[in-house]
């Protein structure tokens, strides 16, 4: 799990090639927990004011994260623009999500090979 995570990081701004769903999903769900526990222990510790430090985190993965949206949107054969349905509430979101949790396609696509089964 946690190397799906490292992997992403490592690929900070490759928005090129490809992502399976293992790759996309374990990043989200790593960089959730992440969110939660800084936006939890700095609002208990530092105070209201801690909670910066969460957002400092989700600037920080900003790059990665849009990076790995569209190696997953690639995969499935989509290009990255998109991407740009984030910013259609709700129905936007949904459409992203239907296409993130969509099967890869099998093989070559017009954006490169398919994704890796598991990173090295």
């Amino acid at each position: 799990m946690l190397q799906w995570y490292i992997d992403v990081l490592k690929k900070y701004v490759v928005f090129d090639g490809s992502a399976g769903r293992p790759e996309f999903w374990w990043f989200a769900l790593c960089n959730a927990i992440v969110y939660a526990v800084l936006y939890i222990i700095g609002g208990i510790v530092i105070g209201s004011s801690g909670v910066a430090l969460a957002y400092l985190y989700d600037l920080a993965v900003l790059l990665p994260s849009i990076g790995v949206g569209i190696r997953r949107l690639h995969d499935t054969d989509r290009s990255g623009w998109w991407l740009l349905l984030s910013f259609v509430p709700v129905v936007g979101w949904i459409i992203l999500i239907v296409f993130y949790a969509s099967s890869g396609s099998a093989g070559q696509n017009r954006f490169g090979s398919e994704a890796q089964a598991a990173p090295a």
